[in-house]
C-alpha cells in the first residue's frame, strides 16, 4: 500500500509541475527549405499511459535533412509545419496515471514510432510493417526537436546511469543498426560487407553487430576516405574506397560489377560476401552489391535513395540470393540496443563529430547538408 501511495504521489508531482504550461520552444520546418524557432504551447497529456520527456538531445538524421530540402520522402509529403527530429533521449518530466514503466526524473531514450499494436504485423513482433504507425518527424507529425516530447510510456526506454545523454539519443541508429543484423540473420563465420561507411553503415560494421555474431571478416565500402578510416578504426577489418569514375558511353552495370570484382579479389572473398547489407541506397552500390554476394547469400538493402533503381535481378535470380529489405525496428532491438552501448561493446558517441546548441539548429542541419568528408553524426543539445 506504501508503495501503491508513493507511486500515486509521484504521478500527481509529475501532473501538477505542468499546471502553469510552460512554452515549447520548438525547430520547425514551415515549409521546403524554411525552418524556424517557434514557442509553442505545452499540451496536456493525451491519455494515462501517455508521459512527456524533457529532450536533452537529438541526432540529425538524414530523413530530416531530406524533409527540409525537398518536401517529401516517398508518399510523405510535407503539407503543414512539422517538428523536425527523432533520433532524441531525455529526462522523463510527467507521466500519466496509468503509467508504470518510468517515473519523473528517469533518464529514457525514446523510441520514436508508435504502431497500432492491433494489427497482425504488431501483433507477431513485426511493428515496423504497421501501416498506422505514428512517426516522429514524419508528415504530418511533429518530431523530438521542442523542449517537451509526449509519447506512449511503452516506447520509452530507462537508460542505466552509465549511459549518457547523447548516448540515449543515438540508441535510435543503433536500434536500426540491429534490425538490419536481424534481418539478414548473421551467422558466426560469414564474411560481411557493408556498403556505406555513414553511421548506419559503421555501426553494422562494429563488433557489436557483425563482430558480436561471429563474422569472420567484415569489410566496408565508400567513396569517403575520411569515412573508410574511421570504419577501419571503429571495427572494420578492412575498408575499399570506391574511386570508378564511369567513362563516358560506358555501361554502369559493367563498371559495378567490375567494382564488385576488385573488391572481392582484394579481399580474398572468393565467390562473394556471405552477407552484403547496402547502407547507401546508391544504385551503383546496390548494382555492386548484389555482384559482390556469392551464391546462395544474403542481401540486405538498408539504405534508401531513388524510388526505383536498376536492379541485377537476373545475377539474384541465378546465384540463388536471399534479398532482403530492412526499415526501423522491430520487438527486441531497442532493449539490445541500451544492452550494447551500456555493455560498451558499442560506441556511438565516436560517430559525432559536431555538437551545437539548440538555438543553432539551423547551422547544425547547414553542417548536414553540405555532407563534408568530415561530417558523420551531427547532436543538438536540448532547449534547458
Amino acid at each position: 500500500m506504501a508503495e501503491m501511495a508513493s507511486a500515486g504521489i509521484h504521478c500527481l508531482q509529475g501532473m501538477l509541475s505542468f499546471s502553469n504550461k510552460p512554452q515549447n520552444k520548438a525547430f520547425v520546418l514551415e515549409s521546403v527549405q524554411k525552418v524556424s524557432f517557434q514557442d509553442r504551447p505545452t499540451q496536456a497529456l493525451p491519455d494515462a499511459h501517455s508521459v512527456r520527456v524533457h529532450v536533452q538531445q537529438t541526432g540529425i538524421c538524414g530523413s530530416d535533412v531530406h524533409f527540409w530540402q525537398r518536401g517529401r520522402i516517398g508518399d510523405f509529403v510535407v503539407h503543414s509545419p512539422m517538428v523536425l527530429g527523432h533520433e532524441s533521449g531525455g529526462v522523463v518530466a510527467e507521466v500519466g496515471s496509468s503509467v508504470s514503466n518510468v517515473r519523473v526524473g528517469d533518464r529514457v531514450a525514446i523510441e520514436p514510432g508508435l504502431p497500432c499494436r492491433r494489427c497482425e504485423y504488431c501483433r507477431s513482433g513485426f511493428y515496423n510493417l504497421c501501416a498506422d504507425t505514428v512517426f516522429a518527424a514524419t508528415p504530418p507529425y511533429d518530431g523530438t526537436l521542442q523542449k517537451y516530447y509526449v509519447t506512449a510510456s511503452d516506447f520509452v526506454y530507462p537508460i542505466p546511469d552509465s549511459m549518457t545523454d547523447e548516448e540515449a539519443a543515438l540508441t535510435e541508429p543503433v536500434a536500426v543498426a540491429v534490425q538490419v543484423a536481424k534481418t539478414a540473420d548473421l551467422k558466426a563465420g560469414q564474411t560481411v560487407l557493408v556498403f556505406g561507411c555513414g553511421p548506419i553503415g559503421v555501426l553494422c560494421q562494429a563488433m557489436a553487430m557483425a563482430k558480436a555474431y561471429g563474422a569472420s571478416k567484415v569489410i566496408g565500402v565508400d567513396v569517403s576516405e575520411s569515412r573508410t578510416n574511421f570504419a577501419r578504426e571503429f571495427a572494420a577489418d578492412g575498408v575499399y574506397v570506391s574511386r570508378a569514375n564511369q567513362a563516358a558511353g560506358a555501361d554502369p552495370i559493367d563498371l559495378s560489377r567490375s567494382v564488385a570484382e576488385d573488391i572481392m579479389s582484394q579481399f580474398q572473398l572468393g565467390e562473394g560476401a556471405d552477407v552484403v547489407l547496402e547502407c547507401t541506397g546508391a544504385e551503383p552500390c546496390i548494382q555492386a552489391g548484389v555482384f559482390a554476394t556469392r551464391k546462395g547469400g544474403t542481401f540486405v538493402q538498408a539504405g534508401m535513395g531513388k524510388e526505383n533503381v536498376v536492379f541485377p535481378i537476373t545475377t539474384a535470380c541465378t546465384r540463388g540470393l536471399t534479398v532482403k529489405g530492412s526499415i526501423r525496428y522491430t520487438t527486441g532491438c531497442y532493449p539490445q540496443a541500451i544492452q550494447l552501448i551500456a555493455s560498451g561493446k558499442i560506441k556511438p558517441t565516436k560517430l559525432i563529430t559536431h555538437r551545437f546548441g539548440f538555438d543553432d539548429a539551423d547551422k547544425a542541419f547547414e553542417t548536414v547538408k553540405r555532407a563534408e568528408e568530415n561530417t558523420l553524426k551531427v547532436m543538438i543539445a536540448g532547449v534547458q
